[in-house]
């Protein structure tokens, strides 16, 4: 069990969460291909190209060159889209496509992290139309996510800051500098092998579901290796966080057990006929 409690009197510190495959079950971008068909942006090839890319996502990762080439086709596909149709696609599908694969261990994570005072950071390669909406869901603090070059409202097909491999790492350094973060007293949660440098940047690198290479320089490191594997629904949570104890919920019970008993009795006393 991780241990999670810090003195508040220490220097700021955060937890930086990877996002695909680390807090959720799938590549954030390539998720919302379904929607961005039906809004005409995609094409049905594009559709049954990213349904493979996502197969061999899941299947074992992906190494550098797969990432460089998803880069390169992702960044070519997007060129001349609108940027608030995107938006407005994210917005409206968002709860129907991430929610329900969100794991609940990294969810149950976010909350402890936050309970201990620590900033939570979600830093993606996935574009920041994609990531920061899924930020505020999980009620992220910061979102650190890869940025298109935009002119007159579109895309042009340009990366303007491309968050993958050791830019996470220079990215999260950045950010500790601005907000005062210690990094040796914080928390980095990856499943990839590319994300070795921002592991290797905070005191606590932790490897989630980590892909062969990861697993790999894990081992050798020896950083913690953490299995996320129970996708829920956010709401579904709530219930279990706020759900008074079995005493609490008895004692109402039997109050609202007394309670009707009592307005039955007034009823009926109110019903008999008055004796002469």
């Amino acid at each position: 069990m991780l241990v999670l409690v810090e003195n508040h009197l220490s220097p700021r510190t955060a937890a930086f969460f990877d996002l695909d495959k680390t807090v959720i079950a799938k590549s954030s971008t390539l998720a919302f291909s379904r929607p961005f068909y039906q809004g005409g942006l995609i094409n049905r090839r594009a559709v049954l190209r990213t349904a493979y890319a996502q197969f061999v996502y899941l299947l074992g990762g992906a190494d550098h060159d797969q990432m460089e080439g998803m880069r390169k086709y992702l960044s070519d596909m997007c060129r001349g889209w609108n940027v608030q149709q995107v938006r407005e696609i994210v917005a409206e599908t968002l709860h129907d496509l991430i929610d329900p694969i969100i794991y609940d261990e990294a969810a149950s994570l976010i909350e402890e992290h936050h309970l201990a005072g620590r900033d939570v950071v979600i830093v993606s390669a996935s574009g920041a139309e994609v990531v920061e909406p899924i930020g505020e869901m999980l009620g992220a603090d910061h979102v650190i996510a890869t940025r298109m070059a935009v002119e007159d409202g579109c895309y042009t097909g340009r990366i303007e800051h491309y968050v993958y491999g050791p830019a996470k790492a220079r990215a999260i350094t950045e950010l500790a500098a601005i907000e005062g973060y210690d990094l040796k007293r914080s928390f980095a949660y990856s499943d990839s092998v590319t994300d070795v440098p921002m592991l290797g940047s905070v005191g606590h690198p932790y490897a989630v579901n980590p892909d062969r290479g990861l697993r790999r320089e894990a081992a050798s490191r020896e950083w913690p290796m953490l299995t996320f594997s129970r996708p829920v629904r956010l709401h579904q949570r709530v219930p279990a966080l706020t759900m008074p104890s079995g005493p609490v919920l008895a004692l109402a019970a039997v109050g609202a057990a007394a309670a009707t008993a009592g307005l039955v009795w007034y009823a009926a006393r109110r019903r008999r006929p008055a004796l002469s």
